[in-house]
C-alpha cells in the first residue's frame, strides 16, 4: 500500500478521520511504537511502509518496557487529545498496519507486543475485538444502583481495586488487555498494594474493602446490603464487557463465598 491507501485506511477504521487527523495519528502512533518496539521489530516495519512513514518508525535507540497505558498516553500527548481518542486512532493506525504490512511482519510486530496489547494487536489481526467504553461502564453500573455518573465511577473504582488485589497478577494484565483504559488505573492500583494476604480474602473482607475505599464506614449490615450491591452491579457489568473465556478466568479464583456476586447463570 501507498501513503495515501494507507492513510485512507485510517480515516475509515477511524470512523470518518479528517486527512490531516489521520497523517497525525499515523505519525503519533508510529513514533511511540518505534520507542516499544526491539531495533530490529521497528526495521523490519520500516521496510515495508512508504517512504512518508519511515522517519516515523525509524529508531537507533533500545525498546523501552511501555505497557499499554504509557503507549496511549505518549499517543495522546503527541495528538493533543484524550486517552480514549488516542485509543481509536491507535487501533486505526493497526489497522491499518495489518493491511499494509506482510503477514510475516504482522506475526512478528505481534509476538513483540504483551498481552496488555491486545486491543491494539488485534486489529492489525483483522480479528473482531469490542471495548465497552468505560462511560458505558459507568452508567451500566449507575443504572443497576440509581447512581449517577460520578458515583458509578467511584464505586466502580473500589471494587476494581479491590478485586485486582484478590486474584493473581497475569490474571489482572489479561483483564486490562480487554477493558478501556480509563479503567485501568484502579486495576493497577490494585495490583501494586496487594499481598499474600490478600488473595485469601474472605467476602466480609472484600466488602469492607470496598466500603474504605468508597469512604463509607459500613456497618456488618451496610455490608451485605449496599455495598454488596455495589460489588454485584460491578461484577454483573464486568461480565459483559469481557469475553466469556476472561469471566470465568476470573470466576475461578474467587472462593465460594464470592458467588453471589455474580450474575445469574454465569457464577
Amino acid at each position: 500500500m501507498d501513503y495515501e491507501e494507507i492513510i485512507e485506511a485510517i480515516r475509515q477504521a477511524g470512523g470518518g478521520l479528517s486527512r490531516d487527523t489521520a497523517g497525525r495519528a499515523a505519525q503519533a502512533t508510529l513514533q511511540t511504537l518505534a520507542e516499544r518496539l526491539p531495533r530490529g521489530e521497528a526495521r523490519h516495519i520500516l521496510q515495508e511502509l512508504p517512504a512518508e512513514l519511515k522517519p516515523f518508525i525509524y529508531t537507533e535507540t533500545d525498546a523501552e518496557a511501555l505497557d499499554i497505558d504509557e503507549f496511549l498516553s505518549r499517543v495522546a500527548d503527541r495528538e493533543g487529545t484524550d486517552i480514549e481518542t488516542a485509543l481509536r486512532h491507535a487501533r486505526a493506525v493497526f489497522t491499518a498496519l495489518g493491511r499494509a504490512l506482510s503477514p510475516e511482519a504482522v506475526e512478528h510486530l505481534a509476538a513483540a507486543l504483551p498481552q496488555s496489547y491486545e486491543p491494539l494487536v488485534a486489529e492489525a489481526q483483522s480479528r473482531y475485538l469490542e471495548i465497552m467504553p468505560a462511560g458505558q461502564f459507568w452508567d451500566r453500573v449507575g443504572q443497576q444502583l440509581g447512581l449517577g455518573r460520578a458515583e458509578a465511577r467511584q464505586v466502580t473504582e473500589a471494587v476494581l481495586e479491590t478485586l485486582a488485589e484478590r486474584i493473581a497478577a497475569g490474571q489482572v494484565e489479561d483483564l486490562m488487555a480487554q477493558l478501556d483504559p480509563l479503567l485501568h488505573p484502579p486495576l493497577r492500583q490494585g495490583l501494586a498494594s496487594a499481598t499474600p494476604g490478600a488473595r485469601r480474602m474472605s467476602l466480609a473482607d472484600f466488602l469492607r474493602q470496598v466500603a474504605a475505599r468508597e469512604g463509607a464506614g459500613a456497618d456488618e449490615e451496610a455490608l451485605f446490603s449496599q455495598v454488596f450491591e455495589h460489588a454485584r452491579a460491578v461484577f454483573g457489568t464486568l461480565s459483559e464487557a469481557v469475553s466469556r473465556k476472561e469471566w470465568f478466568d476470573i470466576v475461578v479464583e474467587l472462593p465460594e463465598d464470592h458467588r453471589p456476586l455474580m450474575p445469574a447463570g454465569l457464577a
